[in-house]
Parts: C-alpha cells; sequence; structure tokens
C-alpha cells in the first residue's frame, strides 16, 4: 500500500445519500422536472421527452455513463407502459449514437437494478444505467482500493455530450 492516500471527496454525498434511503425528494423527478436550461445543466439532464429523461451519473462508473428513466415515478419494470417502454428503447438507442459519435467507445454495458436488492441505488424510481467501456479500462484503482478514476469534470462532459447532441 502507498503512503500517500487518493482523495475521492465527491463519494462522500454517495455514501451519505444512501442511509437516507427513500426519505425527501426523487432526483430522477426532479430531472424529469427541470424546465428552465440552469435546472437542467445543475441536474445534468441531457434531454427529455415526454415520457423519459436523460441526465449524467454524478455517481459515474466511467466516463460518460449516463441514466434513462421514466418521467412517471414508478418502481417495476412492468408498470410502465407500452409508450414508456418503447421511449426507453428509442432513448437508449439515442444516448449510445451519442457516445459513440462523442466519446468512440468500444463496447457498453446497459442494465437495470431492479430492487434493492438487486443494487438499486434508487428502488422506487426505475432507471437504466448505460456506461461506455474501452479495451483495457478496467484498473487497479477499482480492484484495490474501491475507487474509480474519472478523468473529466462532469461540467466538462455535459457541455461535450450537449455539443453532440442534434439540434431538434
Amino acid at each position: 500500500m502507498s503512503s500517500n492516500p487518493l482523495y475521492a471527496p465527491w463519494r462522500m454525498d454517495y455514501i451519505r445519500s444512501i442511509d437516507k434511503g427513500d426519505a425527501g425528494a426523487c432526483f430522477l423527478c426532479e430531472a424529469a422536472n427541470a424546465s428552465t436550461p440552469e435546472e437542467r445543466r445543475a441536474r445534468l439532464v441531457l434531454w427529455h421527452t415526454p415520457h423519459s429523461v436523460v441526465l449524467l451519473n454524478r455517481y459515474p462508473y466511467t466516463n460518460g455513463h449516463l441514466l434513462i428513466a421514466p418521467r412517471a415515478h414508478k418502481a417495476d419494470f412492468e408498470a410502465l407502459t407500452a409508450e414508456e417502454l418503447c421511449d426507453l428503447g428509442v432513448q437508449t438507442t439515442a444516448v449510445i449514437r451519442l457516445l459513440k459519435d462523442a466519446m468512440s467507445p468500444q463496447g457498453f454495458n446497459i442494465g437495470i437494478n431492479l430492487g434493492r436488492a438487486a443494487g438499486a441505488g434508487v428502488p422506487a424510481h426505475l432507471h437504466q444505467h448505460i456506461v461506455p467501456r474501452w479495451a483495457g479500462d478496467t484498473n487497479f484503482m477499482t480492484v484495490v482500493a474501491d475507487i474509480r478514476v474519472v478523468p473529466q469534470a462532469m461540467s466538462q462532459l455535459y457541455d461535450e455530450l450537449k455539443s453532440h447532441i442534434p439540434a431538434v
């Protein structure tokens, strides 16, 4: 072990939020309801549709880790309407296209954790993770120190991804 500590102070907000359970406002609902450009940027919202919201994960596994959630506060996959299910697929395709264009990943991990036992950090509001991957991107930091190295500031990534979204 090295005598030089590595600091990841942003992790403390996440660690403290785990113990709160479902108390308080749902950050996914707040993101879905963000109406001004300033609110959307503060909540890391890239875009929303009538059925979905697409945003950066504030606590990413790797650079470019995005979330897609239904705008409706629903915990169960089977509670989604046909329109919500279809839009989830359409937005997944759009996110993959965006990340390929902006970051040139070589693969993706895409998944939904349903329920706390399955690893859902926000079990009351279903959401899908899209994590871009590159050959050799797993490094020793996660294995030996439970730390992830994210090489880009969230605000810089937000601006970069927004610049790759076609104008509507």
